[in-house]
């Protein structure tokens, strides 16, 4: 999902986001993927790094034919309370996509609902 960066402070590409990065040593909290680093998913989306799962010399070409993607670990800043105006260095941890997706999966599903009952002229009692 694209962020618009509009709705965060002035200050976090140049200040907060280089924060967290720098505090989890520009790895993953959660799972410890490097930033940047060239990774692999399957068509049962499972993702590795290539140092852990492929021979040292191991090329791209050779994992597309065993039926992996090649692609690029990205960083993230999660809000871990999903409220974008908590910029509080407690509540941001640096994820992997895979992390932060299945970090916000509840929180998106929920989204989703209200969303579609939205258009669909219904509301949620609860």
């Amino acid at each position: 999902m694209p962020i618009d960066y509009k709705q965060y402070p002035a200050n976090w590409k140049t200040e907060i986001r280089p924060a967290i990065l720098k505090r989890a040593n520009d790895c993953c909290e959660f799972c410890g993927l490097e930033n940047y680093s060239i990774g692999y998913r399957n068509e049962n989306n499972i993702w590795s790094e290539i140092e852990k799962s492929f021979a040292g010399d191991m090329i791209a070409e050779d994992a597309r034919e065993m039926g992996y993607k090649v692609i690029k670990i990205v960083l993230t800043i999660a809000h871990l309370d999903h409220d974008i105006n908590n910029n509080d260095y407690l509540n941001l941890k640096a994820l992997c996509q895979k992390c932060h997706l299945n970090y916000d999966k509840e929180h998106h599903s929920k989204n989703i609902r209200v969303t579609r009952n939205f258009k669909k002229g219904l509301q949620e009692l609860f």
